[in-house]
C-alpha cells in the first residue's frame, strides 16, 4: 500500500511542476511530504508557503478520491539541510557541500562512516565527495546503496546587505 501512496503522490507531485524530495508515513495517520522546484526550476528559489498550499489542496482532493489511508496531511519544503535521497539529487547539487553518512565504514577512508565535503559529478553509478583527509584533500566514491544519510550543508550569510 505505502508503494502505490508514493507513486499516487509522486505521479501528483511531478504534475504540478515539483520533485517529490521525501514522503513518510508517521503514526497515527500522518503524510509528510516533501517537495522542491524541478532541478530545471531551480533558479525559482526557494519553496513558499503557498506552493505548499497548492500542492496540500491538490494532494488532499487526490487522496480523497483515491481513498488513501491518511488522517493529516503536511506537506513543506526540506529545507536548507535539504536530504539527498536520488541519483537526480547528487547530479544537481554537484559542487555543493553535503555531509554524508555511509551505512559501513570505508577501509580505504580510515574506516569512517560520515564525511563532509564537496559533491562532485557522478561518474556512472559512483557517487562523489571530496573531503579533508588526514593526508589533506582526499576523494570518496561510493554508491547510493551505500549511503545511510546524506544532507546539503547550509550556508547562510548573517551579514547585512550594507556595505
Amino acid at each position: 500500500m505505502a508503494l502505490q501512496l508514493l507513486e499516487l503522490i509522486e505521479k501528483t507531485v511531478a504534475g504540478m511542476g515539483y520533485d517529490l524530495v521525501d514522503f513518510e508515513q508517521a503514526a497515527r495517520g500522518l503524510l509528510r511530504v516533501y517537495i522542491d522546484f524541478l532541478p530545471q526550476d531551480a533558479d525559482k528559489g526557494y519553496i513558499t508557503v503557498e506552493d505548499c498550499e497548492k500542492v496540500t489542496h491538490q494532494l488532499l482532493h487526490v487522496l480523497t478520491v483515491e481513498n488513501a489511508p491518511y488522517e493529516r496531511l503536511e506537506v513543506s519544503s526540506p529545507g536548507l539541510d535539504r536530504p539527498l535521497k536520488k541519483a537526480a539529487d547528487y547530479i544537481r547539487f554537484a559542487g555543493r557541500e553535503a555531509a554524508v553518512k555511509l551505512r559501513m565504514p570505508m577501509p580505504d577512508a580510515a574506516n569512517r562512516k560520515s564525511f563532509q565535503g564537496v559533491l562532485h559529478a557522478p561518474d556512472g553509478d559512483k557517487l562523489k565527495l571530496e573531503f579533508e583527509g588526514n593526508d589533506g584533500l582526499a576523494m570518496l566514491e561510493f554508491s547510493l546503496a551505500d549511503v545511510d544519510k546524506a544532507r546539503l550543508v547550509p550556508k547562510v550569510d548573517f551579514r547585512s546587505r550594507k556595505a
